[in-house]
């Protein structure tokens, strides 16, 4: 096989799984509980997921998946911030966890990577919703934000354990 369908078959190959993980993005945002402003989901767990196993590819995924999911729920509004706050999750996670580097990825870096993407999304959602509503709902999101974000680095953390497959 020539080098250009070599390439071509590996792009299409990352296409198609950056494909399947927003189907299981988007799965994993509709599995969700609601709240008094939102609702919380597990869908952070398979962006994490996706940045261990797809590395910064994972911004596509992220991105649309979770968008989607804001528009099937009935939250047209945070379709676009949820569109830059879960593609920068992504991109945040992937970097910090860079599995390209040869070194072996501690459970320390996976913890940092978690908790850096996740405050962001804590931060994003945060200042969207001071501009939108003001500082007390906005403040109200964040114990749920907290929540969200905890488990789904309880979920995805164990997950990269089994999941030690290279994509």
């Amino acid at each position: 096989m020539t080098d250009t369908k070599a390439r071509e078959k590996s792009n299409l190959r990352k296409i198609a799984i950056g494909g399947i993980f927003a189907a299981f993005v988007f799965i994993g945002t509709e599995l969700h509980i609601p709240t008094a402003i939102g609702f919380m989901n597990l869908g952070d767990s398979v962006i994490f997921l996706a940045a261990y196993l797809i590395g910064p590819a994972a911004i596509f995924p992220a991105a649309i998946g979770s968008a989607l999911g804001d528009l099937l729920a009935g939250y047209p509004i945070y379709i676009v911030p949820t569109f830059v706050i879960k593609g920068l999750m992504a991109l945040i996670a992937a970097l910090l966890m860079n599995r390209r580097s040869g070194k072996k990825l501690t459970f320390m870096k996976k913890i940092t990577a978690g908790l850096a993407s996740e405050a962001l999304m804590i931060a994003g959602y945060f200042a969207f919703e001071l501009f939108l509503y003001g500082g007390t709902a906005a403040a109200g999101s964040i114990l749920f934000n907290l929540i969200q974000a905890f488990a789904a680095l309880v979920v995805a953390i164990p997950l990269t354990y089994v999941l030690r497959i290279k994509l």
